[in-house]
């Protein structure tokens, strides 16, 4: 097969799958005909030729995917008027906390929070498939740790905990909010819908500006 068939039928696999696809997963498109540098290659030439059209090729932690540009997002709304669900405030500066600081205890982010931590605030983190427990601290009680999964990587457009900002001062409560903020815009200052629950028509996941991003999540805080 020769590279200009190769590089169709990755594009024909990414803009039809429903989840990122790993460079491993692509390569047995060709039955490992093909090695993974050569694929790296062809993913990196699709990129350039999709600039400037409403959909781009991105690398997430998972793998690559298409999504709709940042500016579409006006439009494709339209498509999908669904509000995006509600998280407190409460649960969104536990997030940043265990972005930022993890693995974490519960007990250490009730005392960066300084408040008693919901089990269903958590609850609904894990539900959502952005944090997970991947251990137990050798303590009394051995409590559990959590850290953020892939998946909180994927709906973020990051490829890696590498690419979150830096915070002057993670360890203080009152930063969460502002680091959760620049949490949402890393990569490229956009944040995959799927992350607040829209969808594009053919169930590929679409991007927003991180202004757009943060309005939606503002919204929703409740009071």
């Amino acid at each position: 097969m020769n590279m200009v068939d190769a590089k169709r039928v990755l594009e024909t696999a990414l803009i039809c799958a429903q989840q990122p696809l790993s460079v491993k997963a692509l390569g047995e498109l060709f039955s490992d005909a093909i090695g993974a540098d050569t694929v790296k290659t062809l993913l990196g030439e699709l990129q350039t030729e999709w600039v400037g059209r409403g959909v781009e090729l991105v690398s997430v932690s998972s793998g690559w995917r298409f999504q709709s540009r940042p500016e579409m997002r006006e439009y494709l709304d339209r498509l999908h008027p669904e509000k995006p669900p509600k998280y407190t405030r409460a649960t969104l500066e536990t997030l940043a906390i265990i972005a930022y600081r993890q693995p974490v205890t519960r007990g250490d982010m009730e005392d960066i929070r300084g408040v008693t931590i919901s089990s269903l605030l958590i609850k609904q983190l894990e539900d959502r498939g952005w944090v997970e427990v991947i251990g137990h601290r050798e303590a009394p009680g051995r409590p559990a740790l959590y850290a953020t999964t892939k998946q909180f990587l994927d709906d973020l457009g990051l490829a890696s905990l590498d690419q979150l900002p830096l915070l002057e001062s993670p360890e203080r409560g009152e930063d969460s909010m502002a680091g959760l903020g620049a949490l949402l815009g890393a990569a490229g200052e956009s944040l995959s819908a799927e992350a607040i629950g829209v969808t594009g028509a053919n169930g590929q996941q679409m991007a927003m500006p991180l202004q757009a991003a943060l309005d939606e999540i503002d919204n929703g805080i409740q009071t």
